[in-house]
């Protein structure tokens, strides 16, 4: 029997799992992808907004010239933790079920090559994460190839009528890097002006590329349908049909909190947020542990890498507390 399982090999999990073999607990780390699979989901020339001191885990120094972290650079820093400390993962595997019995939990995996695996656990860490669960548009035409929510970089829509639906900076980014390979983009927004989230120092070189043309903006629109070739766009009511090659829906992503309810984890409040305590991060199902952005119901950008990454400390000191693991050298 495992002591601990981790579901999930992201920042947050293995913050965990490096915590837990820190005060003498071995962890098990299962991972539906590769190791930290939402980093390596970003757009490929990525830089964090956050400085590496805020991505470190495990006391080991994220070092880079930069002032921001690129994502190659966090792909490199978090793999090379889950080396060092030799962190027990198997990626590619898919949690499908934690269950309760006699006192311990079965959790019910299936891997790559589509058998059925049972491993049993003291405690389990559900440290899941958002990434595989986009907002969805619920319009006809969302499941066209030509649709996607990942934005990896612009070199496939060079010369594409590309829409990009959204307006923050996952959008503003990549209408900025489109325009640069020629790409005729139009990014439509729901909001009557620009998000007040936008980088300072993005936002004014955004506004001039539409000043001059080279980007359309739609403010207070939307789109409601998507074909083969072209999108329909409402704007305050009146709708508009564009020629169309592709579409990026940078709308955003929330958790996926299936595996946590059907695990018996109580939701809460308008956010449905687990129940948790913020000391432990123990759920309500005893033994069972929530950690990362998978704690913060709806609001997904209510914890990140930097607030997430400290939620295994309070769960190996607590899982230690009951083995009486001395945590203090």
């Amino acid at each position: 029997m495992e002591e601990v399982i981790i579901v999930g090999a992201g920042p947050c999990g293995i913050s965990a799992a490096v915590e837990l073999k820190k005060a003498g607990i071995p962890a098990l780390v299962i991972e539906k992808h590769c190791i930290v699979n939402s980093i390596y989901l970003y757009p490929t020339h990525l830089q964090f907004f956050s400085t590496p001191d805020l991505l470190e885990i495990g006391d080991i120094p994220f070092t880079t010239p930069s002032d921001k972290p690129s994502r190659q650079e966090a792909l490199f820093y978090y793999r090379n933790v889950a080396r060092h400390f030799d962190l027990n993962i198997r990626s590619y595997e898919e949690v499908t079920s934690i269950r309760k019995k006699d006192g311990h939990f079965v959790v019910t995996s299936v891997n790559r090559g589509g058998r059925q695996i049972e491993t049993e656990a003291k405690h389990v860490v559900i440290s899941t994460g958002y990434f595989d669960t986009p907002n969805l548009l619920g319009i006809p035409g969302e499941e066209l190839p030509k649709v996607t929510h990942y934005y990896r970089e612009a070199h496939p829509y060079t010369n594409m009528k590309v829409a990009i639906i959204g307006g923050n900076n996952s959008a503003i980014d990549a209408a900025l890097d489109l325009m640069r390979v020629g790409a005729e983009v139009t990014v439509v927004y729901r909001q009557e002006q620009m998000s007040p989230s936008i980088k300072p120092w993005v936002r004014p070189i955004f506004e001039s590329m539409v000043a001059k043309g080279h980007i359309r903006m739609l403010y207070a629109s939307r789109v409601v349908r998507i074909d083969d070739l072209t999108v329909t766009v409402d704007t305050n009511g009146s709708q508009t049909v564009l020629d169309n090659d592709f579409v990026l829906a940078l709308t955003g992503f929330r958790p996926d909190r299936t595996l946590m309810i059907e695990s018996g984890v109580e939701l809460q409040g308008e956010h449905l947020k687990p129940l948790y305590d913020p000391e432990t991060m123990e759920s309500n199902v005893p033994g069972l542990y929530v950690a990362g952005v998978i704690a913060s119901g709806h609001n997904a950008n209510e914890i990140f890498i930097e607030t997430g990454r400290k939620h295994g400390v309070a769960i190996a000191r607590h899982i230690a507390s009951k083995g009486h693991t001395d945590l203090s050298s």
